[in-house]
C-alpha cells in the first residue's frame, strides 16, 4: 500500500471525478461567501462534515496529536485561508490555480524533514512556476486582492504540510480520517468566527440565508469534503504521492471553466500567461525523467 505507481482504470476515473468536484467547489465557495463570512462558512463546513458522522466512524489509529495537526493544517488553516482569500477578491479560477504551488511547497518540506533534496532541474521548474505567481501579483490591485494572493499561497503551504500527516496516519476508513479531521477544525473555526464575526452577525447570516447558499454548503460538505477528500485519502494511501498528486494540476482547468460558465469570470490574456508559467513549470518538473531522456536523445542525434 502507498507505493503503487500506475492507477487502475477504476481509480483513474475516481481521481478525475475528484478533480471535477474540487474544480467546481471554488464556485460553490464563492456562492456561499455571498451569505456567510469566510470564518462562519468554514465553521459550517467543518461542523456538518464532522457531525453526526463522527459518532459512527472509528477514530483513526494514530496519536491524537497527529490527527490534530492533520485537521488543523488540512482543514482549519487551509480552508480558512482559501475562503478569506476569495472573499478579499481572488477569483475562484485564480484561487484554484495558485493552490497548485503546493506541489513545490511539498518538495521543500520533504527536503526539510526528510532530507530529500530536489534536483536542480526541479528547482529551476519551481522558479518558472513562481514567475506565473509574479504575473498574478503584478495584475492585482495593491489592496485586498494582493492580500488575498498571499493568503492563497499560505493555504497552498498549509495543504502541503497537511499531506505529510495524511501519509503518517493509519485509518481503516479514509472517510473516517476526513470526518475526524473536520472535528478538529470545527471548534477552532467556530471560535474564530465568534470572536471576529460576533454573535449578532452569525445569527443574522443564519436567519437570512439564501437557497443558493444552502446548496453551496451542501456541495462543499458532502461532495468536496466527504466524497472528494475521502477518495483522495484512499488514493494517497494506495499509491505513491507522485502517482496521485499530479492530477491536481487539472483542478485549475475545471476551476476556470466552471467560474467562466457560472460566474462569468473573464479569462484575460495575463491569466492565460500566468497559467502557462505555473502549470508549465509544474508539469515539466513532474516529467523530469522523460524530459532528460528526450534531451539526451536529441544530443545523441546531433
Amino acid at each position: 500500500m502507498g507505493n503503487k505507481i500506475n492507477l487502475t482504470p477504476k481509480h483513474l476515473l475516481l481521481v478525475l471525478t475528484i478533480v471535477l468536484i474540487w474544480g467546481v467547489n471554488f464556485v460553490a465557495v464563492y456562492i456561499g461567501l455571498q451569505s456567510f463570512s469566510p470564518f462562519l462558512l468554514s465553521a459550517l463546513r467543518f461542523g456538518f462534515s464532522a457531525l453526526p458522522w463522527v459518532f459512527f466512524m472509528p477514530r483513526p489509529k494514530a496519536p491524537l496529536r497527529l490527527i490534530f495537526y492533520y485537521g488543523l493544517l488540512n482543514f482549519a488553516l487551509q480552508f480558512g485561508l482559501i475562503f478569506t482569500g476569495i472573499k478579499l477578491g481572488i477569483s475562484p479560477g485564480l484561487a484554484s490555480l495558485i493552490l497548485q504551488i503546493q506541489v513545490f511547497f511539498s518538495m521543500g518540506l520533504a527536503f526539510l524533514f526528510y532530507h530529500d533534496r530536489p534536483s536542480n532541474f526541479k528547482i529551476a521548474c519551481s522558479l518558472v512556476s513562481f514567475i506565473g505567481i509574479g504575473i498574478v501579483g503584478y495584475h492585482l490591485n495593491a489592496g485586498s486582492t494582493l492580500l488575498g494572493l498571499i493568503l492563497m499561497l499560505l493555504a497552498a503551504f498549509s495543504w502541503s504540510a497537511g499531506n505529510i500527516f495524511t501519509k503518517k496516519i493509519h485509518s481503516e476508513s479514509p472517510l473516517a480520517l476526513v470526518v475526524w479531521g473536520n472535528l478538529v477544525a470545527f471548534p477552532v473555526m467556530a471560535l474564530v468566527s465568534f470572536f471576529f464575526d460576533g454573535p449578532v452577525v452569525i445569527l443574522s447570516s443564519l436567519q437570512q440565508v439564501s437557497w443558493p447558499a444552502i446548496a453551496a454548503v451542501f456541495y462543499i460538505v458532502y461532495f468536496s469534503t466527504h466524497i472528494g477528500y475521502g477518495a483522495w485519502a484512499f488514493l494517497m494511501k494506495s499509491y505513491s504521492t507522485s502517482a496521485v498528486v499530479p492530477f491536481t494540476l487539472l483542478v485549475p482547468v475545471v476551476g476556470f471553466i466552471s467560474s467562466a460558465l457560472y460566474l462569468g469570470e473573464e479569462i484575460q490574456s495575463w491569466k492565460f500567461l500566468a497559467s502557462l508559467f505555473i502549470l508549465g513549470g509544474l508539469i515539466i518538473g513532474l516529467l523530469e525523467k522523460e524530459v532528460r531522456a528526450l534531451i539526451t536523445g536529441l544530443r545523441a542525434r546531433l
